[in-house]
């Protein structure tokens, strides 16, 4: 049983992490030191272990490339600080009561100190003492503090700014998901260092104000206690208390002022990716300066009365380094140049095609003339980033799968104000935008003529006139649809995007969203991909159904339809036609006007049994071939039709029968393009419907 606990115990603290105790312990310590006597040998130890500490500190500041590579550094000097306070009550405690015993009472780092700087004159001492405690308090602190303040002020205040500089890297493709997420990541980092640097700048100043008190303490406490409790003399009482008052306060403000450096290095710094050091020989080792500043110092040398050799010496160790200094650039020139020489011939000589030539086509991108750059730029105003981002997230919900990002480039190759809708590398969409002005859109209706430079509207091709800003509520008054130029490019965007949203989706997009709807329904998505679907054919339904317009939101019922289904048939086009009517409800929720009544068109029951029959004869198969009379009469009287059930103010939708919806629906596709084919499967039983067109298709007499 014995043996057993302490195999437990041994197992129980291999996997305790015994580096997760070094600040609790560092905060007992510090606690122990305030109220605890400490021996002077121990007080040698800490004084010089503090003394350490602080160099380690300035040493890691220096060498720092960037500010947030020192991220703890707040932290660190919180308790830097107080540690250094925690050693001056002990110290302060030892010397009040034994210092009578002589200069070693508080230990010999305290007392090597006090005598070195004293050096047998007391009042030299104390002008030292002050000294360091002005350029600790008034120069090097106080300046850390106040750049302190004013990082943290501007940082906050240039967040906003640098956050949508990250969007618009992200939406015009330049950074990925995972590094927009690491700048925001680094980016608010940043605003909590500089926060943090002011808040811990505060500690240092109150540290030297610290120092100042306990020096006054340790001299008056320590000839009171002298001379009121030991009997020491005047002369004897100032001469051991002020030698350790001294030593004490330099041993803490050496320490404290290493801090203090350390703290204007760290806040002073202009990030890049070098440390400071390297910063420093790099810009001040200027040939041109060295060889000015040499000059200078060899006249002055010249002058009656100065020191001619110390002058002279400098002079030459100027020039010296600026010989120096182009003689090592001139060394580094010479690779640099063969390399660049060498580079120009491999440029010159006839390079063999590898795959890295071949660039692939972005999935989505716009193309922009020269011309519409200030739309991008957000320095200008520019809001086009803006719009396109707003249209993916649009898409993205409504369409149920995540839109890629739209590359935006400028394109020499087209007219300045000529932008390019493209789609795997082709052009699907063309237009024309004049900066500056705004595009007033006829919308079928208006109360009068508005001046201005007629066009088109890109997306839809409606009558639209491009005015002037100051125009915008006149146009608004006589019912015209007003939008600024990024907006008619962004909704010709979202328009493109929506007509082609099944070229937009792959088996990438496919797998990513039954990953998401595994995390809540595993089993379901394990049940059908891949033992009862492929990837493909699961992808090519859901191709299907954006092809028809029908968003793929719900991915729960698809892929349960799918299931069910995939036992009898593993043909997308009859899976598509399984899954559209679980799918009903949906579909119909945005068609049925305000009274949730479905206007609905349907075909003369005479032409729906003909096409019955043209499709059972040739096999119901995807070539059928209509008689071109019949075909010209059906296409025109589905496009009348349209366009008086469209001047009703409702949803152009046809209601036919399962058996061919599918074949009307490809045929209309791009013939009448503003018609919705459903099947009476589709529509709910509680779906209220009213009948407000039937179309024929009788031959003319």
């Amino acid at each position: 049983m014995n043996t057993l606990s302490l195999s437990v115990i041994r197992q129980n603290l291999s996997k305790f992490n015994f580096a997760d105790l070094s600040i609790p312990a560092l905060v007992l310590m510090i606690m122990g030191m305030l109220v605890i006597p400490l021996h002077p040998v121990v007080l040698d130890i800490l004084f010089t272990f503090n003394i350490a500490a602080s160099l380690l500190i300035i040493m890691i500041a220096i060498s720092t490339r960037k500010p947030l590579d020192f991220s703890s550094f707040p932290t660190v000097l919180l308790f830097a600080t107080m540690l250094r306070l925690a050693l001056n009550v002990a110290s302060t405690r030892v010397i009040l009561v034994n210092g009578h015993e002589g200069h070693e009472a508080a230990g010999k780092v305290v007392a090597a100190f006090g005598e070195f700087v004293i050096g047998g004159n007391y009042v030299v001492g104390f002008i030292i003492f002050a000294i360091l405690m002005v350029i600790n308090f008034i120069v090097v602190t106080k300046g850390a503090g106040r750049v302190s303040e004013v990082n943290a002020r501007f940082t906050l205040d240039a967040m906003p700014g640098k956050q949508m500089a990250i969007d618009a890297d992200l939406n015009a493709g330049v950074i990925d998901q995972e590094t927009a997420k690491a700048r925001r990541a680094e980016l608010g980092q940043e605003a909590d260092f500089f926060g943090s640097m002011d808040g811990a700048s505060k500690f240092v100043s109150g540290d030297a104000m610290a120092g100042l008190l306990i020096l006054f303490i340790n001299l008056i406490g320590g000839l009171a206690i002298g001379m009121g409790q030991h009997g020491l003399s005047l002369s004897d009482a100032g001469q051991i208390y002020s030698l350790l008052t001294i030593g004490d306060g330099l041993v803490a403000q050496i320490p404290s002022l290493l801090l203090s450096l350390a703290t204007a290095i760290i806040v002073t710094r202009v990030t890049t990716t070098e440390s400071v050091t390297e910063q420093a020989t790099t810009q001040l080792g200027n040939p041109s300066a060295l060889f000015v500043t040499a000059s200078i110092l060899a006249i002055l040398g010249l002058v009656p009365g100065m020191p001619h050799l110390v002058f002279v010496v400098l002079s030459a160790m100027s020039a010296g380094a600026g010989l120096w200094i182009l003689r090592r650039e001139a060394a580094k020139e010479t690779p640099e140049q063969a390399a660049e020489a060498a580079a120009q011939a491999a440029m010159e000589a006839p390079k063999e095609l590898d795959w890295e030539d071949l660039d692939q086509v972005d999935l989505v991108g716009l193309e922009i003339g020269y011309g519409l750059i200030p739309l991008v730029n957000p320095e200008t105003g520019g809001q086009l980033m803006t719009r396109v981002k707003g249209v993916r997230k649009k898409l993205s919900a409504e369409l149920g799968f995540l839109i890629q990002p739209v590359r935006i480039r400028d394109a020499l190759s087209i007219d300045p104000d000529t932008y390019h809708v493209v789609l795997k590398g082709v052009v699907r969409g063309r237009g024309k935008i004049k900066v500056g002005r705004e595009m007033a859109i006829n919308p079928g209706q208006v109360y009068g003529p508005l001046e201005g430079t007629p066009t088109q509207e890109p997306a839809f091709g409606l009558e639209a006139v491009w005015i002037e800003p100051s125009q915008r509520d006149h146009a608004r008054a006589l019912g015209y649809t007003v939008v600024d130029a990024a907006t008619a490019i962004a909704t010709h965007l979202n328009k493109v995007l929506r007509d082609n949203a099944a070229d937009l989706l792959s088996h990438d997009e496919v797998q990513q969203l039954l990953d998401k709807l595994s995390a809540k329904s595993p089993k379901l998505v394990e049940d059908l991909v891949p033992s009862k679907l492929s990837l493909g054919v699961l992808t090519r339904t859901l191709q299907n159904l954006l092809n028809d317009s029908v968003s793929i939101r719900d991915m729960r019922t698809i892929v349960e339809t799918l299931s069910e289904a995939a036992a009898r048939t593993q043909d997308p086009e009859m899976l598509t036609e399984l899954v559209r009517p679980r799918l009903g409800r949906m579909i119909v929720q945005a068609l049925a006007d305000e009274k949730n009544v479905l206007p609905v068109m349907t075909l003369d029951p005479g032409l729906e049994q003909l096409l019955h029959n043209v499709l059972q004869q040739q096999g119901n198969g995807p070539n059928v071939v209509m008689e071109p009379g019949l075909a010209e009469r059906l296409f025109n009287a589905l496009r009348q039709g349209a366009k008086e059930v469209e001047e009703m103010g409702s949803a152009a939708v046809l209601v036919v029968s399962p058996a061919i919806r599918p074949w009307l629906s490809k045929s209309v596709r791009h013939r009448v393009s503003e018609l919705i084919v459903l099947s009476y499967s589709e529509i709910p039983d509680d779906q209220a419907v009213k009948v407000i067109h039937t179309v024929h298709a009788e031959p003319k007499q």
